[in-house]
């Protein structure tokens, strides 16, 4: 059996559908085409030339001579756009014209409907050339592939000279099929906050039923349509969709730009703001449109009106067309901008954004091969973008914050002994201490914690994926951040060097047995510091931090040892030695590092319990119940690799969406969380609670919906039961209780957020498992059946079914 294989996908399905027609082609050579054909046997053509695609001509064509008639004959394959515009003007006065005038508006029938359908829509037509406009084409088209000069103009002009008096052959309509999971991310990622533009090569037909297909314009919404024939249509018709837009948003104020033009930028209100009940808009521009509104004194209308609408679609654009309208965006909006494409026509975008995605398929690897990621299906760009995409910048703006408080405050230690040595600049620290601390004794810690910390878990951001807003409103790294986090390295600096000054005040000591205190205090600072900031602990962080702390007094043992004539007369020999059987030494490591760092717990624990984020929250939910957050086994297929490992649990979890999407791209969701029907816990007096006093889960919950605009939903109680049973009781939902009663209650307590530290969390896990251990030990002595553990949280009374 014949297997085909196509420059695109388009190309193999007209070659499979015409075998399917028992016209099968059965050799291809550089020179020649042989194909089967019924009642006539095998035919070779002769190829004399092939006139490649192109985004401005929009088609292609193949000369060839014919084996039976020995004809020249050209043949057309593109857009029907473009191919009917092509085609031999038919005359009324004769039967054959009018027949041929019949056939195309049959055909342009037939085209319209494919395109509703969803199909792309291409045109075949078909030219006989004599043996004397053969040579004739001939001889300039040589000419213009052996001039050095404007090499592609010429050619350009020479394929348009032959492609043209075409006779129609016929249509194709081929199904571009839409990929799994497509709907589902292009929603999670307007959850997110981003604002989706379409830029599509397909007809305006084609392209708004697919988007219609992926939801990317609802049936629900006002569809705004550019379609103009001239640029004064353009500009026409852009002020007339200006006057429209600003009579439904009055918070738009219109400012003066370049060329008189009054266009409202500043403050520019996005859909989500709009204060009108009326339907969310979405813009459809079709290329030559297109064209004349990236014009330079017409793109800061186009530009506004695509910023109000919720959707944008440009249909027909040509590559060049597409990088504009990203550079546009980059340069007006100061928008980060972010380019996902699989064809050879989506390279130029992908260059020109900031981040560039390609999908790797049966498009080619052009797009892959320009891009900065490469996926092999468009649904895995939820994970890339909500999940590592939020990771990649809580590391960096952590990490970045992290280097600059950990410089400052090892050079105020420095700073602060210039006041007892006369600015002569000298240092209390070892010089070889000075060299190694930040090349090995406190690099690798930081260097685990920026790799693998994760702030908040996948299934959490993947649930929720308005978390993802906090990267672009700079909560993790803003100047006042900066600023409060040099002024805490700045008195951890004070604590660190003034505590081990009081501590030997007054005695005998030499400046090397003083300094070497101070920096084991900054590298006990340094890791507990590091470990407040870190979220999510693993083996290699603690083997990095305890690595840390034994090289330090490892090489500080054997320096001081082998060290005996260094730095005359004061010399650093013996001196940890000394020190380890000092008790000043172990009271003030222990002193030091929890006076400087109190501060900075007890506004974190206040900051976290009076004012918390939607990461802090998000947080503390995972670690509550995070059975409540792992996504179902179907959905979680659809986002994620299938190498990846998936994890099952025994409730499930899915997220309905009733109503039409908000203009913030926020839709309004209703969490809920059922228990298998047969489980034994799914029936029984145990598992009905009343959800009247709302659990601490629920209020997370609510906490993180509260914050999105357009979240809250009216409640109703739902009734579920297992087949058979005849009592089914209804479980009251929760209301949203006010902040007061939330801050409360006990899981918000300034103390159990500390105890929700990632360290702290470890470090009492250990400890729990070491007692649970102990208990066990101790039942099994005396022979007695252990008793039923009592649940440690509220998810156990969680899992009746409940509508949050």
């Amino acid at each position: 059996e014949l297997r085909y294989e196509a420059e695109s996908p388009d190309e193999a399905a007209l070659v499979y559908a015409a075998r399917a027609y028992n016209c099968a082609l059965v050799d291809r050579l550089h020179d020649q085409v042989s194909v089967e054909l019924p009642h006539l046997g095998r035919l070779t053509f002769e190829l004399l030339h092939t006139l490649g695609f192109d985004s401005i001509r929009k088609r292609m064509s193949v000369v060839i001579r014919h084996p039976l008639t020995d004809e020249i004959n050209v043949y057309t394959k593109g857009a029907d756009s473009v191919v009917m515009d092509l085609l031999l003007p038919c005359s009324s006065d004769d039967a054959r014209g009018r027949h041929q005038k019949k056939i195309r508006s049959k055909t342009q029938n037939y085209l319209n409907l494919y395109a509703v359908e969803g199909l792309r829509t291409l045109c075949i037509a078909k030219r006989v050339l004599s043996e004397e406009e053969y040579a004739c084409w001939l001889q300039n088209h040589l000419e213009a592939e052996s001039s050095l000069d404007n090499r592609e103009e010429l050619l350009f002009q020479s394929a348009i000279r032959l492609e043209t008096n075409l006779h129609l052959l016929g249509a194709t309509g081929i199904e571009d099929r839409l990929q799994d999971g497509v709907p589902e991310t292009i929603a999670k990622l307007r959850q997110a906050g981003l604002q989706i533009w379409v830029l599509t090569g397909d007809k305006q037909e084609t392209a708004i039923n697919i988007a219609y297909a992926c939801k990317l314009l609802d049936h629900d919404e006002e569809v705004i349509t550019l379609n103009a024939e001239s640029q004064e249509a353009c500009a026409a018709l852009l002020d007339q969709c200006l006057h429209y837009v600003q009579s439904r948003i009055p918070c738009s104020t219109p400012e003066k730009t370049a060329g008189n033009v009054s266009v409202g930028f500043s403050p520019v209100c996005p859909p989500s703001t709009s204060t009108t009940s009326g339907p969310s808009l979405s813009l459809v521009i079709d290329g030559r449109s297109l064209a004349y509104a990236l014009e330079k004194n017409l793109e800061d209308k186009f530009l506004f009106l695509a910023k109000q609408c919720r959707s944008v679609l440009c249909c027909r654009s040509t590559p060049l067309q597409k990088s504009m309208v990203v550079k546009l965006v980059r340069s007006k909006l100061k928008a980060m901008t972010l380019a996902i494409g699989d064809g050879a026509n989506d390279v130029s975008m992908i260059q020109v954004a900031d981040v560039g995605v390609g999908i790797s398929g049966q498009e080619g690897m052009q797009a892959v091969m320009a891009s900065d990621f490469a996926v092999p299906r468009f649904r895995y760009l939820e994970r890339l973008l909500i999940v590592h995409g939020h990771w990649c910048y809580s590391r960096l703006a952590n990490m970045v914050l992290y280097f600059f408080y950990k410089n400052t405050m090892f050079v105020g230690l420095l700073f602060w002994f210039q006041f007892y040595c006369g600015f002569s600049a000298s240092a209390m620290i070892d010089q070889w201490y000075l060299i190694f601390f930040n090349l090995l004794f406190s690099s690798l810690p930081q260097l685990v914690t920026g790799v693998l910390d994760k702030d908040v878990p996948a299934e959490v951001l993947l649930t929720e994926p308005q978390l993802y807003k906090s990267g672009q409103n700079m909560e993790e790294y803003r100047p006042r951040t900066f600023w409060l986090n040099m002024a805490d390295a700045a008195f951890q600096s004070l604590v660190c060097f003034f505590i081990p000054y009081l501590a030997y005040y007054d005695s005998d000591t030499d400046v090397f047995t003083w300094g070497t205190p101070i920096t084991a205090i900054a590298l006990f600072t340094f890791l507990l510091h590091l470990g407040i900031e870190t979220k999510t602990w693993t083996w290699l962080n603690w083997i990095a931090c305890g690595f840390s702390i034994l090289l330090f007094f490892t090489v500080a043992l054997i320096y001081n040892a082998s060290c005996e004539t260094c730095y005359p007369p004061s010399n650093p020999y013996w001196t940890m030695q000394t020190l380890l059987g000092d008790p000043v030494f172990y009271l003030t490591c222990l002193i030091a590092p929890v006076a400087a760092l109190l501060p900075r717990l007890f506004f974190k624990a206040l900051q976290g319990s009076l004012f918390p984020t939607q990461l802090q929250r998000g947080r503390q939910l995972a670690k509550r119940c995070p059975k409540k957050l792992i996504a179902p086994k179907e959905n979680f297929a659809q986002g994620h690799p299938s190498e990846e490992p998936r994890t099952e649990s025994s409730e499930q979890k899915s997220i309905s969406t009733s109503g039409p999407l908000s203009q913030d791209c926020t839709s309004q969701a209703s969490w809920h969380v059922q228990q298998p029907a047969c489980s034994p816990e799914a029936s029984g007096e145990p598992n009905v609670v009343d959800m009247n006093v709302p659990l601490k889960e629920d209020i997370l919950l609510e906490g993180l919906s509260s914050q999105a605009p357009g979240s809250s939903m009216p409640r109703e109680p739902v009734l579920e039961g297992c087949p058979g049973d005849s009592k089914m009781k209804p479980t009251h939902t929760s209301r949203a209780a006010p902040l007061s009663s939330i801050f409360n209650l006990p899981n918000f307590s300034s103390l159990n957020w500390i105890s929700s530290l990632s360290l702290v969390s470890g470090l009492g896990s250990v400890l729990q498992f070491s007692r649970s251990s102990l208990q066990m030990d101790k039942q099994d002595s005396e022979f007695l059946p252990s008793p039923p553990q009592p649940d440690q949280d509220l998810c156990g009374l969680s899992r009746q079914t409940t509508d949050y």
